[in-house]
């Protein structure tokens, strides 16, 4: 897990390929004005998905994992807690190998919030519950790289 400004994304150049891709191009795409929507970066290695939604509270979000794809998480508009914790201390209670998605259960081990400016990176070792309410559940703005490391 990597949680930053999105102006030091720089520093961690050199982890892989496609990781070094999504970097270059959040940094030379700013996303203040994006819209919802689909964005090819490098096929299905590396792309930009933009959702506008309501969080929720705790109980209410989706915790989920990934085997293989890392997550750059970046709040465009609003705000939004986002709970992460190591794969080995949560169950998994269902998996689309198609879709990479495991919907997982358990504590949360660590919180971190989101705000325009700020990227929570989550590799396939990081469970992370989204879309949770940082106070009264509110309107979000939020961009997701996802960027393909194999397996």
């Amino acid at each position: 897990m990597i949680f930053t400004e999105i102006g030091s994304l720089g520093n961690y150049r050199g982890l892989g390929k496609y990781l070094d891709i999504a970097i270059d191009y959040l940094l030379s795409h700013p996303l203040e004005n994006i819209q919802a929507g689909h964005y090819g970066i490098d096929g299905k290695n590396v792309y930009l998905n933009v959702f506008d939604y309501q969080t929720v509270l705790e109980e209410d979000a989706f915790f989920e994992a990934h085997e293989r794809y890392a997550d750059f998480h970046m709040a465009v508009a609003g705000e939004e807690i986002v709970g992460v914790s190591d794969i080995k201390k949560v169950t998994v209670k269902s998996l689309d190998k198609e879709a990479d998605l495991m919907e997982v259960e358990g504590a949360v081990e660590h919180y971190m919030k989101l705000t325009p400016g700020k990227v929570l990176v989550t590799m396939p070792d990081d469970a992370h519950r989204v879309k949770i309410a940082a106070g009264n559940p509110a309107p979000v703005r939020k961009a997701v790289v996802k960027v393909y490391l194999g397996q």
